[in-house]
């Protein structure tokens, strides 16, 4: 083929032509621009034609300068639209193309993570792109629960320990649980998996059906002379991080784990942050009761480490442990009244309240609405005028 020939078929040069030739209106001639970069998937230049093109309709010179007068309300409200529609086409091609973070800058302002949590699902994650993916899907909470899993796949159960300590441990509740949930899975998955395969080795092979639990219960010879099958930390680590999550059947895996953990070495059972110094007995209590399983007997015992504990020393974590055990159980109020007259003096009523009305949203709905008075008086005594009004805001019609 000729040069000749070559350059009349290249789409660059066809559009160029187009544009020197142009002799229509100018937003005919931006709207065949436009459509130049949708038809050839070059959704940067797209962006930036779709950026002149709404500013043309909208009647502003196509290159902003530092002299351009204030614009009015309206004008600033169909220019912000129109860029955002930009941004959303835009973003959408880049992701389809599997440039993940590029897709994700323009998708951000949108403010539609379902559609980005929806494109990205179709986006396998591999070797090559794992760090993009983890990072919209996880660092900017897209899809925690896929984003923590590309961890545990690619980095292992160490790093993703280290992942969700320093980074999910101060996300929402929700995001702690989405990924609590994959290194529960994969933990347990995981040690069982070794525990069926040690077994077999030395004795006959375990049910399908068995446990961990039923395995190392009828076969406590498996973690004599010191044994364990996968790093102890780790399992410390599970164990602690599981007890954010609350479906019956990761608690049990996660009261599982504890009784593993009861049967190692005791140069493997690693103390525990208070109420969980003694830390595998304690956690088998917490589960337990969380199980509905020696709820009484197991309570008692966080109570006293609750009213014992010098908060000087360890902090609120047991006065928090038992409250939040006290609501996850179904005794809201009590859970309210003890928090308001155990937390110490020194703790703003403003860290608490949010907790408190959460609670007190709880015993609302089980026909007890009287927690939010109780917390209006708490801060009416500690004279938190703003925590005031978050806890008056809360009983009042929209």
């Amino acid at each position: 083929m000729s040069s000749e020939s070559s350059s009349i078929s290249d789409p660059t040069t066809s559009i160029i032509s187009a544009l020197r030739d142009a002799d229509g209106s100018r937003t005919e001639m931006l709207e065949q621009l436009v459509e130049f970069y949708r038809q050839q998937q070059l959704p940067m230049e797209l962006f930036e034609a779709r950026k002149l093109l709404v500013r043309d309709r909208i009647g502003l010179s196509l290159v902003a300068d530092s002299n351009e007068p204030i614009r009015s309300d309206e004008i600033e409200r169909q220019l912000e639209t129109g860029l955002l529609e930009a941004c959303r086409e835009s973003g959408e091609m880049l992701l389809r193309q599997g440039r993940v973070f590029e897709g994700w800058t323009y998708l951000r302002p949108v403010g539609d993570n379902e559609l980005v949590r929806s494109l990205l699902a179709d986006v396998p994650i591999t070797e090559d792109n794992c760090e993009e993916m983890q990072r919209v899907l996880l660092h900017e909470g897209v899809d925690v629960a896929r984003g923590y899993q590309s961890v545990l796949d690619f980095q292992g159960t160490c790093n993703s320990i280290t992942v969700y300590d320093q980074f999910l441990s101060q996300r929402s509740k929700a995001d702690r649980q989405a990924a609590g949930a994959c290194l529960l899975d994969h933990f347990y998955g995981e040690l069982t998996g070794l525990v069926r395969e040690d077994i077999t080795s030395r004795d006959k092979a375990p049910g399908p059906d068995e446990s961990l639990h039923d395995m190392i219960h009828q076969r406590p010879w498996v973690l004599k002379e010191g044994g364990y099958h996968l790093d102890t930390t780790h399992l410390s680590a599970t164990v602690r991080i599981a007890s954010v999550l609350t479906e019956p059947d990761q608690l049990r895996k996660a009261w599982e784990l504890t009784q593993y953990g009861r049967q190692l070495h005791h140069q493997f059972q690693y103390p525990g942050d208070e109420p969980f110094v003694d830390f595998y007995p304690a956690y088998a209590a917490y589960y337990s009761i969380l199980l509905g399983e020696n709820v009484d007997a197991g309570l008692k015992l966080f109570q006293r480490k609750a009213m014992s504990v010098d908060t000087q020393q360890h902090g609120t974590g047991a006065i928090e442990t038992y409250v939040d055990l006290l609501h996850r159980v179904g005794r809201p109020i009590e859970a309210i009244e003890f928090a308001i007259r155990s937390v110490p003096e020194d703790v703003p009523p403003s860290t608490l309240v949010p907790q408190l009305l959460e609670i007190a949203e709880t015993a609302k709905q089980m026909g007890d609405s009287s927690g939010y008075d109780k917390i209006i008086d708490y801060c009416t005594d500690r004279n938190d005028a703003l925590s005031l009004a978050i806890a008056k805001y809360a009983t009042l019609q929209a």
